[in-house]
């Protein structure tokens, strides 16, 4: 499901039209409707505010959190045990170290395989992955542009990054409230890029 559809079903869910979502967010129907259809980009502010009016978290919005539970369900246990590797940069890179910390545990299943890694900094708090919080990433060697993965910069250095690749580049993307965190890009003739994995979920754990 891609944002604008998850902010479409979410709006009608709330029982709302085009025309009084945009009048919450004081913007007109044609803005809305470029959203759900995925004409336009959404900004960190502006993703915000959607998220509020319609009562979810940013996180939500871009796939990295799974939505609130409806009044009197009960919560699916998790049963699935994945390791805990270290710490990932959400600054700038830094050595990804492959000791396992400990574990955690998760109900994502499909015969995929999955870890955790803990996040230092703050250059993605604006979708809700702040320094800290714990991400469970399902290890894939290929993501779409657009989707937060765990990437190899170099041959020791990884990071958590909106990806966005070309033939001859990839740019690692911030999405942060800080602006100095800027966009990282890199030439592949110069500089080996791997894509560790995708980021599905984001978890706050002591």
């Amino acid at each position: 499901m891609t944002i604008g559809q998850r902010i479409k079903s979410l709006r009608r869910a709330a029982g709302m039209t085009q025309e009084e979502l945009g009048a919450k967010l004081g913007l007109k129907k044609a803005a809305i409707h470029k959203y759900e259809t995925g004409l336009v980009d959404l900004r960190s502010s502006t993703l915000e505010k959607l998220a509020a009016a319609l009562d979810t978290t940013p996180a939500y919005l871009l796939g990295l959190e799974d939505p609130p539970l409806p009044a009197g369900a009960v919560p699916y246990q998790p049963t699935q045990r994945i390791p805990i590797l270290g710490r990932i940069s959400a600054g700038l890179p830094i050595y990804a170290e492959q000791n396992i910390e400990g574990y955690t545990f998760t109900d994502l299943n499909g015969g995929a395989e999955y870890f955790a890694l803990r996040v230092s900094g703050n250059s993605m708090n604006a979708i809700g992955i702040n320094d800290g919080y714990l991400i469970v990433v399902r290890r894939q060697d290929e993501v779409e542009n657009g989707e937060v993965a765990v990437v190899m910069v170099g041959d020791e250095d990884a990071t958590v990054k909106r990806f966005y690749a070309t033939e001859s580049t990839v740019t690692l993307m911030p999405q942060s409230t800080d602006p100095s965190f800027q966009p990282q890009i890199y030439d592949l003739r110069r500089t080996k890029i791997k894509v560790l994995g995708k980021v599905v979920k984001v978890e706050f754990l002591l």
